[in-house]
């Protein structure tokens, strides 16, 4: 069928082009197909509500945000690990994990360093608390090293049940996200009134069309997302990028200016 829709396609414009340009086309068609082509990436996929009562309900509106985007990433062939602040219950920070001596950390706090050391790529979904990110998803991120998440790009999902979407926490997550080393991409996905827009297992309400919209506007994120995480992956297999700027590992002034 693809090779009668290339004949089709190539009869069709040599009746009103060149047969050079047609060709042109063409050529050009299949090296962007081929430059879209990606890895299959591991990311990580952070949600930032703790809530588990209201009022406001539904109270947990980022699970299903969240399964939206997973649902969405899946799809396009990667492996999405949700790391849920509720399930992972972390204290507030007291010490983080990089503080404690190699074997001493609480086990748990080791297997989440563990999942999110092995991730290609980041997804943050965060709510927006007084026009800020989400405390929990930010707890969260202080309890690791920047050496975890370096070098891999993270992408921002934020939500509300007013019209803002969380845009303005969207924005305040950014410079830590750089802080850290997982350049965020410059797509971000906005839900406003996600509690109405989205159902409880993350699909979009409306009807075929409306979902089919909300999967076009994210998907400029995920694309960016597969891209960088694409590149960073295949980049890191031939050049570690800790040679030239490794991890502080014994002293915060480590980062000052030699004297």
């Amino acid at each position: 069928q693809a090779g009668t829709s290339h004949k089709l396609f190539l009869d069709g414009m040599s009746a009103i082009l060149p047969t050079r340009l047609v060709t042109t086309v063409l050529l050009r068609c299949q090296s962007a197909r081929l430059s879209t082509s990606t890895q299959p990436l591991r990311i990580a996929l952070l949600l930032g509500s703790t809530r588990t009562e209201g009022p406001p309900k539904p109270a947990n509106v980022g699970a299903r945000v969240g399964a939206f985007a997973a649902a969405a990433l899946t799809g396009l062939g990667h492996t999405v690990d949700t790391v849920d602040p509720i399930v992972e219950e972390l204290p507030l920070l007291v010490k983080p994990q990089f503080a404690y001596a190699a074997g001493k950390a609480p086990p748990s706090l080791d297997a989440l360093y563990d999942r999110l050391l092995a991730a290609d790529a980041y997804v943050m979904v965060t709510p927006e608390y007084n026009h800020a990110p989400s405390p929990a998803l930010v707890n969260i991120l202080n309890h690791f090293g920047s050496s975890v998440f370096s070098f891999k790009p993270s992408a921002i999902v934020s939500y509300s049940q007013g019209q803002w979407g969380g845009c303005r926490a969207a924005v305040g997550l950014r410079p830590i996200l750089s802080e850290l080393g997982c350049l965020p991409v410059s797509a971000m996905v906005h839900v406003p009134r996600a509690h109405q827009v989205l159902d409880e297992t993350g699909t979009p309400t409306g009807g075929a069309k409306e979902a089919e919209r909300w999967h076009g506007y994210a998907h400029r994120t995920w694309s960016q997302l597969q891209w960088w995480g694409t590149a960073a992956k295949l980049h890191k297999q031939s050049n570690d990028p800790f040679a030239a700027s490794p991890a502080f590992l014994s002293d915060p002034a480590q980062r000052n200016a030699a004297a």
